[in-house]
């Protein structure tokens, strides 16, 4: 790392042997994700602050952001440092002049810092502060490969059916073409992704290996154009399939062929290779030219049954005019 500061620190100072951080979430924290990528290049641990397993390091380097502290988090990392004065390295990324930062600051045997601001802002405090940065932080920088086939699967974080993408996947694998998987999310109010979502994402690496790629949050525009562009969308749930379930019923409304699972309370209407592709009930996967007649379908039940027009003439006798 480049260092502003023309001190020379002693070599023979305790090394660095594990990075801990507040949030360690890669997915939903920009810092935990640099704490993630940085721990992999210096072949270091990433640990939380204020966990029982930073304990058992001597020289962490605490890199963090202490506005995302919650108040008794703050409070005890401050009780942390009073006891470990000079036992720990600090990367700060950001800098609000509070008084348990300066405190941190005073305390770390070694101050890094991410922009050259926070270094100008430091130097009353760190003389010695070290001019650091924060390089680009692509955990999967992959590139789209071209294939065959395309899925594309979109909906609630939590609810991803991993036993029935197992199925997709042995379908997928039967038609000996190529095939990508686009795995985008939503979550619903007040959740995030946590760690069971996690799980749930590298099952599916586990099952799909390079093939998957996870798109985060889409826009509406986004999910309309990998619906139009795809072959099929991949949509599982619990039991089955239902009238309400919007992101499937926006796929038959654009045509495109649905592989999802049905049972005895589905849509009214749907049949298996006619409209719809029931991932239980199929041996293989329809070819292009059926994959496409199963679209046409879908998207004439849509309209005919399920659009707009039809769920506005069912409710207006009972608006007041």
């Amino acid at each position: 790392m480049a260092g502003r500061s023309s001190v020379r620190y002693n070599t023979v100072s305790p090394m660095i042997d594990c990075i801990a951080g507040y949030h360690l979430n890669p997915w939903t924290c920009g810092i935990a994700k640099f704490n993630t990528i940085l721990g992999g290049h210096l072949s270091l641990p990433v640990v939380g602050i204020g966990s029982q397993e930073l304990g058992r390091y001597r020289r962490p380097i605490l890199s963090l952001k202490m506005s995302e502290f919650t108040p008794d988090d703050a409070c005890r990392l401050d009780e942390w440092v009073a006891a470990h004065i000079g036992g720990f390295e600090l990367f700060l990324h950001a800098f609000d002049a509070t008084s348990i930062e300066q405190r941190l600051i005073a305390a770390a045997a070694r101050v890094y810092v991410g922009n050259r601001e926070l270094v100008d802002t430091l130097m009353p405090l760190r003389p010695d502060v070290v001019e650091a940065f924060c390089p680009g932080t692509l955990l999967n920088p992959q590139r789209f490969q071209r294939t065959e086939l395309s899925v594309f699967t979109f909906g609630m974080a939590h609810k991803i059916r991993v036993p029935l993408y197992r199925r997709l996947h042995s379908l997928l694998e039967a038609t000996g073409k190529s095939y990508s998987v686009y795995v985008s999310t939503a979550l619903h109010e007040n959740t995030s992704f946590d760690g069971s979502f996690v799980v749930r994402f590298e099952e599916l690496q586990a099952i799909f290996g390079e093939r998957v790629y996870f798109m985060g949050y889409l826009s509406d525009t986004a999910v309309f154009n990998h619906i139009v562009d795809c072959t099929f969308l991949a949509a599982f749930f619990e039991k089955g399939l239902r009238a309400n379930n919007t992101s499937v019923n926006a796929a038959m409304e654009c045509g495109c062929a649905v592989i999802t699972n049905l049972d005895e309370h589905s849509p009214r209407g749907l049949a298996h290779m006619k409209n719809v592709i029931d991932v239980n009930a199929c041996d293989r996967l329809p070819d292009l030219e059926q994959a496409e007649k199963i679209g046409r379908a879908a998207r004439e039940i849509a309209h005919a049954d399920y659009g707009w027009d039809q769920l506005v003439a069912q409710l207006r006798p009972a608006v007041r005019v």
